[in-house]
């Protein structure tokens, strides 16, 4: 009688054949109850990603999202994490690695958000004091640490959502990036080089 030979277990480093890359991509998702909802990836792989949304949703769940440079996805959400969760990506192995390719392609360009994007020549802004003020007319005091022609990174104590328009000083824009001491916004439409000077400085 031939014996079989026993099928050798599946080390995790084979079944996670691609790393997870940090990138901050803006998107947008639907749970079950089909409500849209803006979102923001902390960090994505061909199997699965992170983000920060503000409607987390219950593990299990089925999730379709749509992001800026990668398109639409579908998963499942497997856990919950601070102000986010974790999703699974399901795919064909061909679209995976065509996900494998577009996020190396991002990684090596870091596009990770304004306050790295380098789309436009930045300015160290020397009139950094300005104000953010909202569709409602309220004014918050900010300050600006970073500026391009597309948009800039602002130190203030609000976040809001994503995709919420702004005005920065007497600029339109919009807010796409939380971080740590603030937000990045982009600018509704690219900016002259010497109105940006004359009112942030050079």
């Amino acid at each position: 009688m031939a014996l079989t030979q026993p099928v050798p277990k599946q080390r995790p480093q084979e079944r996670r054949r691609h790393s997870r890359v940090k990138v901050a991509l803006i998107g947008r998702y639907m749970l079950s109850d089909r409500c849209e909802y803006p979102c923001q990836t902390l960090d994505i792989s061909p199997g699965g990603l992170a983000v920060v949304a503000p409607v987390i949703g219950r593990p299990g769940e089925k999730v379709i999202a749509y992001f800026d440079h990668i398109g639409r996805i579908e998963g499942v959400l497997v856990r919950t994490i601070q102000n986010g969760f974790a999703m699974t990506i399901a795919a064909t192995p061909r679209k995976r690695e065509k996900l494998a390719d577009q996020l190396t392609w991002l990684a090596n360009r870091q596009v990770l958000g304004l306050p790295e994007d380098r789309r436009h020549d930045r300015l160290p802004p020397t009139k950094t004091r300005t104000l953010l003020v909202m569709q409602d007319g309220r004014e918050i005091p900010c300050r600006v640490t970073d500026i391009s022609l597309s948009g800039a990174a602002v130190q203030i104590d609000i976040q809001p959502p994503l995709g919420t328009p702004v005005t920065l000083g007497r600029t339109a824009a919009k807010v796409v990036r939380h971080f740590e001491t603030g937000i990045a916004v982009e600018f509704m439409r690219p900016q002259n080089l010497d109105l940006l000077r004359e009112e942030f400085g050079e």
